[in-house]
């Protein structure tokens, strides 16, 4: 661990909080908070395939789904126009 740490505050939204301080019971909540300020920062490749793969799960339901493909949008169908949609996402 660091030698010297300094203290930052962050607001977070309350369901937020709950879950951190749940979560911290195992482990030091700013010990999770500081990993993941590191992790996005040093732009980890765990972070960026964990958002992917996040990305890819929800554009393969959306794609799939038989209701989304009833209706089409500008030639394609719900589905696809959607998980092409999200896909994007990535690239932002």
């Amino acid at each position: 661990m660091e030698k010297r740490l300094v203290p930052y505050s962050v607001y977070l939204p309350a369901d937020l909080h709950a879950k951190l301080t749940k979560a911290a019971k195992s482990r030091k909540a700013s010990s999770i908070v500081r990993d993941a300020i590191r992790m996005i920062i040093d732009d980890n490749d765990a972070y960026k395939a964990g958002y992917k793969k996040g990305i890819d799960d929800a554009s393969k339901v959306i794609f799939e789904c038989p209701e989304a493909q009833m209706v089409a949008v500008k030639g394609k169908d719900m589905g696809a126009y959607l998980s092409d949609q999200i896909k994007m996402l990535v690239l932002k």
